[in-house]
């Protein structure tokens, strides 16, 4: 995860958990010493072995950060370090408190319910362990127990907590690339506006008077073709319908023209394409397609821009929550609005129950209405609990092409 405010918090909880489990190593081995056990010297090289095993797991954490976050890395560090626990506590009943900050490790790298059934054999263990050393008591039984709950309470609320700062860093991370993006944008608009409006005062006046001018000596050719100076008329005639032709090579090149991969829906499949990539090459097989109805109309880059990012984070929405095989993207133009659909046919959801919530992370519902409400626009839910889910949004074009431009590579 991404530096944070919350990054601070989760690294000292990381070097609790650590100073924890080497001062509970350590207060075994001075036990044992203090207590001239007989088998002092197999407490000391069990605990010196499950000490190097877990400071080399924690050092290559930290220094390759993908040991921990591959699943089997993780999983193979745990089952090390509970073998030399198992064999520790074994020889000294005090190794039975190192199991607590067992339970923390279990509960970060093991998925949640093998987590909560390994803190429930290690308590097992522990109970056990201890009542082979000494006699069984309440305080030995109850102690691991209170122990284990308040051990899943706190990894559960950690594990709450690190996937809400995921989620919260990863808005914050769009948020930031959606206003550069619109920086980008409302540069390029400025320089495409710029540009048409010096293609439409050449076309209005140079164009125009050199159309005027060539006009004018064809007419005074006509009228007289004997007469004298009749060759520099001519001349002068010709010299000005070059001119005009260089001058509307100017105006062309000027005038943006709206390339096909830079519209909407270019933008449209554009995603949906890379989407499907992206699924595909993570071993998922969910199929993204994208449809165009009608026939394009020049919009406004607001709403153009609007319909990307629904469709973005519709599809993020999707992959992430859904479980859905396959998802439509469907585009259509009519004479007097343009809709988005994006259809799935994943595990659905009750549109009432998540309206208001964050069920959508980043892009909400009522994040999705206030964009639309702004351009005068609607949102259409209909979805049910493992029936899929079908999201229309809706915004006139009426008026539409006056203020209209292309995408541009910015604003996709």
């Amino acid at each position: 995860m991404n530096h944070s405010a919350l990054t601070p918090v989760f690294a000292g909880l990381r070097w609790s958990l650590h100073l924890l489990l080497i001062g509970l190593l350590v207060l075994v081995m001075v036990r044992v010493t203090l207590a001239d056990a007989p088998n002092v010297a197999a407490v000391h090289g069990a605990s010196v072995v499950m000490l190097a095993v877990y400071l080399g797991g924690a050092w290559l954490a930290h220094r390759r950060q993908r040991f921990v976050s591959a699943a089997w890395a993780g999983r193979l560090w745990v089952l090390a370090l509970s073998i030399n626990w198992l064999v520790l506590v074994l020889l000294a009943q005090d190794a039975a408190f190192v199991v607590f900050p067992l339970f923390f490790l279990y509960l970060q790298l093991l998925p949640t319910r093998i987590a909560v059934a390994a803190v429930l054999a290690s308590t097992a263990v522990t109970i056990t362990a201890v009542g082979m050393h000494a006699e069984f008591s309440i305080g030995g039984v109850l102690g691991p127990m209170i122990g284990a709950g308040v051990a899943v309470a706190i990894g559960l609320g950690y594990r709450a907590l690190y996937r809400e700062a995921e989620e919260r860093q990863s808005l914050i991370a769009e948020l930031v690339e959606t206003r550069d993006e619109l920086a980008l944008a409302e540069r390029a608009a400025g320089v495409l506006a710029e540009r048409e409006r010096l293609a439409r005062e050449i076309h209005d006046t140079v164009a125009q008077g050199l159309s005027s001018i060539q006009l004018l000596l064809h007419a005074a050719e006509r009228l007289d073709n004997e007469r004298p100076g009749i060759d520099q008329l001519r001349l002068a005639r010709e010299t000005a319908a070059d001119s005009l032709v260089d001058t509307r090579r100017i105006i062309a090149e000027l005038t943006p023209p709206a390339l096909d991969d830079r519209t909407l829906p270019g933008a449209l499949r554009r995603l949906a394409a890379a989407t499907e990539h992206t699924l595909r090459a993570a071993g998922a097989s969910t199929s993204v397609h994208f449809q165009l109805v009608g026939d394009v109309v020049p919009l406004p880059m607001s709403v153009d821009a609007t319909l990307l990012r629904i469709a973005q984070g519709a599809i993020a929405n999707v992959v992430r929550h859904a479980n859905a095989r396959r998802v439509e993207l469907t585009l259509t133009y009519q004479p007097d609005s343009v809709t988005l659909d994006v259809v799935d046919d994943g595990t659905g959801f009750d549109p009432d129950a998540t309206a208001g919530t964050l069920r959508n992370t980043s892009f909400g519902l009522t994040a999705i209405r206030q964009r639309l409400s702004a351009l005068g626009g609607t949102l259409s839910v209909e979805s049910a609990p493992g029936e899929g889910a079908a999201l229309a949004a809706t915004i006139p074009i009426t008026d539409a092409a006056a203020t209209a431009r292309p995408l541009t590579a910015a604003d996709v």
